[in-house]
């Protein structure tokens, strides 16, 4: 007796179910960690009536939070929680790679205004030659 196999007709369709599920889980996964990435220093900007800055490049930010910490921003980088030391060295990099840089010092208004003179000091020691102050416009009644 010989027995003869059925072939089976092959399908050309893709099964996507398993992309389907690891789909399911990544978006999950982003849905959960996006609202916990802080990107930003939480700081309560001074209010004054100063006009806005024209800029051609990306400057340079110093935060400074309410705690007194000291936070360096170089463009689209992320935020580097710094000490002082360490900040005059970096900013002399930058300095000696774009002379015309501006450095923008952003602090919370509740910080001492002696913490904020150690961060221009640094800055200033470091050579940098436009520095700046970030606020935000007053509130108009």
């Amino acid at each position: 007796m010989v027995r003869t196999r059925k072939r089976r007709k092959l399908t050309s369709e893709i099964n996507v179910v398993p992309y389907i599920d690891v789909m399911l889980v990544l978006l999950i996964i982003f849905m959960v960690t996006a609202p916990l990435m802080n990107l930003g220093v939480d700081i309560q900007l001074p209010q004054s009536d100063a006009k806005p800055l024209v800029q051609n490049e990306e400057p340079l930010l110093v935060s400074i939070d309410s705690k007194g910490q000291l936070f360096l921003t170089a463009g689209k980088d992320d935020r580097e929680l710094i000490d002082i030391d360490t900040l005059a060295s970096k900013i002399a990099a930058f300095v000696g790679q774009n002379p015309k840089l501006q450095v923008l010092i952003a602090a919370d208004e509740t910080v001492p205004y002696g913490t904020v003179y150690q961060a221009m000091a640094a800055l200033q020691t470091a050579g940098a030659p436009r520095v700046a102050f970030i606020s935000q416009p007053k509130e108009k009644r």
